[in-house]
């Protein structure tokens, strides 16, 4: 069997079941290392039985039943374990909040900020430390020391499997909100080079969303979360042509758009704008509003886009909100500048495609042919994106 055929699926099952499966060890063991221990040994016995022995007919249910085995050989002299693991049984049923508690467990505020994240990503989530890497901008050894001292450092200070009590969850809720987007994201637009997104990542994206909203109904930032995820999960239906190429927001089909989808996420949004605490995700979600109110490209208030992300500056100030802004900018101000606005963005960007994408664009359009085509390939060579590096070479051979 090809490898490449077995290392994709094994990404595949290991993205879609192994926060899954975590999640239940750490419910039953109440062991959050040795959870995932079990479930990292389970994908390394994979990595080493699949491409001679084939993949199996139920690849999660192979992944589960090693892990209960070697959790059951590794702590056979400990009778409790032993019992909890014994009761286990395929297909995994976690308790709807498991994810969302080792998702609090991960973001403990013993951890520092960048390791709660990466390691939920991680762990939680399934995403490979690449990934992870990719989305903070960092080499990948970088974020791999992360994760290794967060899990050390759970054991050590014996953190606790839970959701904090009421007093305790604002300390906690900008790092899960931050996981749960960044989570998203991946799944919207993935870094890896395998598809160009992934349904499963965006639905577990919108699902942890919707029950932290549940848990905490009165957090208007919760709310705007999950607004923006539904927004953009609305157009889902015209973002990629039968061919699989990535449309462009200004060429899609907006009679493809789920309007009911768009008008509840709006109304979900404006109940979050009354309790009067603006924040990032809801401005985020705001800006997102304003394309999908708009009925045509032409239509789109760009005024009002800029003042939001001049906002979102404020709360949340970062090099890709910048950006961003400058995006927007092009179209109220021109593209000289947006290309002024972006230049000050370099030092900061320089491993960034959409960074170079953007300014490609805007050299086109100031007629400058020639450096658009060299920062097209700059970004072509910045992203494993296939369905980004398609427009890109597109825009190469047309340019």
């Amino acid at each position: 069997m090809r490898a490449t055929t077995v290392d994709a699926e094994l990404a595949r099952v290991v993205r879609e079941h192994a926060g899954q499966l975590a999640a239940s060890l750490v419910s039953l063991l109440g062991d959050f290392s040795a959870a995932e221990d079990l479930v990292s040994e389970a994908v390394l016995a994979a990595v080493q039985r699949w491409p001679v022995e084939g993949i199996p007919d139920r690849p999660q249910a192979w992944l589960f039943t090693v892990a209960r085995r070697r959790g059951l050989d590794v702590l056979r002299r400990e009778a409790r374990y032993r019992d909890k693991l014994a009761r286990l049984r395929w297909p995994v049923q976690p308790e709807p909040d498991d994810r969302l508690r080792l998702i609090f467990t991960c973001c403990h505020p013993a951890l520092s900020r960048e390791a709660r994240i990466a390691l939920t990503l991680r762990v939680v989530c399934g995403l490979t430390t690449g990934q992870i890497a990719k989305a903070f901008l960092l080499p990948e050894t970088t974020v791999a020391q992360r994760i290794t001292r967060a899990k050390r450092k759970i054991t050590e200070a014996g953190i606790p499997y839970r959701i904090p009590a009421d007093d305790e969850l604002g300390a906690r809720l900008a790092e899960v909100l931050a996981v749960i987007y960044l989570l998203f994201n991946e799944g919207y637009l993935s870094s890896c080079g395998e598809v160009a997104q992934s349904r499963d990542l965006v639905a577990d994206a919108e699902w942890l969303a919707a029950l932290l909203h549940g848990l905490m109904p009165t957090e208007p930032e919760v709310a705007g979360l999950l607004a923006l995820i539904r927004l953009h999960r609305a157009r889902s239906a015209a973002r990629f042509d039968a061919g699989g190429n990535l449309v462009l927001l200004r060429d899609q089909d907006r009679s493809l758009w789920d309007h009911d989808a768009i008008a509840a996420a709006i109304q979900l949004l404006t109940r979050a704008a009354r309790f009067r605490r603006p924040g990032p995700y809801q401005l985020q979600a705001a800006i997102v509003a304003c394309h999908a109110e708009a009925k045509t490209w032409a239509d789109t208030d760009w005024p009002q886009i800029v003042v939001l992300y001049g906002m979102l500056l404020r709360h949340a100030p970062s090099p890709v909100t910048r950006l961003h802004r400058a995006i927007a900018l092009r179209y109220v101000a021109g593209a000289g500048a947006a290309l002024a606005e972006l230049s000050e963005l370099a030092g900061a960007l320089d491993r960034y495609h959409l960074f170079h994408a953007t300014r490609a664009e805007l050299l086109r359009e100031l007629g400058d042919p020639d450096e658009a085509r060299a920062a097209d390939r700059r970004a072509l060579e910045l992203t494993a994106n296939p369905a980004e590096q398609a427009v890109l070479e597109r825009r190469i051979l047309d340019a």
